[in-house]
């Protein structure tokens, strides 16, 4: 069920000297959408990209690492996250213009952000960013994308620290973009990327924002505890009327529900466990090959270990 991010590792190794904030047993469960799961046996906020890949450089090769952005499309199970999980915090939450067209943002940066930054600038083509609830870092490595339009569309290129702590640029090219996929390698953190727009009105940014925001408020469940978009769309299908279709519309598990208002939403109603929900995604996903002989793929990531 899903992919961990590791095996258990021991508490007991030194870890190397830091100038962020680095928390052994940071609990995750308030810092991703759900509001549920473990904790990280370690969290480290780096100061700045030269921190973050001198931590790096010097860790254990054997402790595993994994970037948290702003934890909307994840579960991060019960039993926590072993080794080093990356949260970049204000340092990379930057958006600069650098041509008359063209942002450099950091990978902490949200896409409300750079969104908003691309329309005072006269930049189009970027609004999309504005419905997806999370930060460069997470567009850059899943290909995020809604509305009709993809990080590929956009991106020129992107800043990342590698696992061996090396600070590499990588062109779009050698990311490997498919649907709601990157060949970004395993442990490598997003620190920045570059994103490319069209000159436009200010005027017709914001309108298509507001159009894009208007249509978001009125299909998916904004004001929940949830992690978006669950299970990517098939070939030739919508993942949501697939769900529908197999009589999963408000099903739940304990506090765990299938969101009504747009069933291809998970929902936390309270207190669901992550093992509630991720068990419900399980169920909803037997239920919709038993109607349709569809197999849906998990578009939310799933992190750590079963408690």
């Amino acid at each position: 069920m899903g992919e961990n991010v590791g095996v258990e590792v021991s508490v007991c190794y030194a870890l190397p000297p830091v100038r962020g904030k680095l928390s052994h047993g940071a609990p995750l469960a308030p810092l991703v959408w759900f509001k549920s799961g473990g904790a990280a046996e370690w969290l480290f906020e780096p100061a700045d990209a030269d921190d973050l890949g001198n931590f790096l450089f010097a860790l254990d090769p054997a402790i595993p690492v994994m970037g948290l952005g702003l934890g909307s499309n994840m579960i991060v199970r019960d039993g926590g996250v072993p080794g080093v999980v990356v949260r970049l915090g204000k340092a990379f939450a930057t958006v600069e213009q650098i041509d008359p067209t063209t942002l450099k943002c950091g990978g902490g940066a949200s896409g409300i952000l750079v969104s908003s930054k691309a329309r005072d600038a006269g930049i189009g083509g970027v609004e999309f960013l504005r419905s997806i609830p999370g930060t460069v870092g997470g567009f850059v490595r899943m290909n995020g994308g809604a509305y009709g339009r993809e990080t590929r569309d956009i991106l020129i290129e992107c800043e990342v620290v590698l696992r061996s702590g090396e600070l590499r640029t990588l062109a779009l090219a050698d990311l490997g973009y498919t649907y709601r996929h990157s060949e970004l390698p395993r442990g490598a953190i997003v620190v920045s990327a570059t994103f490319r727009g069209h000159a436009e009105e200010p005027a017709v940014v914001q309108a298509e924002m507001d159009r894009i925001a208007a249509a978001r408020e009125e299909s998916q469940p904004l004001r929940s505890k949830t992690g978006g978009s669950t299970f990517k769309n098939p070939e030739g299908h919508k993942a949501w009327a697939l769900i529908d279709a197999a009589g999963c519309r408000g099903l739940r598990r304990g506090d765990a529900q299938v969101s009504e208002k747009h069933c291809n939403f998970l929902l936390n109603l309270g207190n669901a466990s992550s093992a509630d929900i991720e068990a419900l995604g399980e169920e909803v996903r037997a239920k919709v090959k038993a109607q349709s002989g569809v197999a849906l793929e998990w578009e939310i990531q799933r992190i750590g270990v079963e408690k």
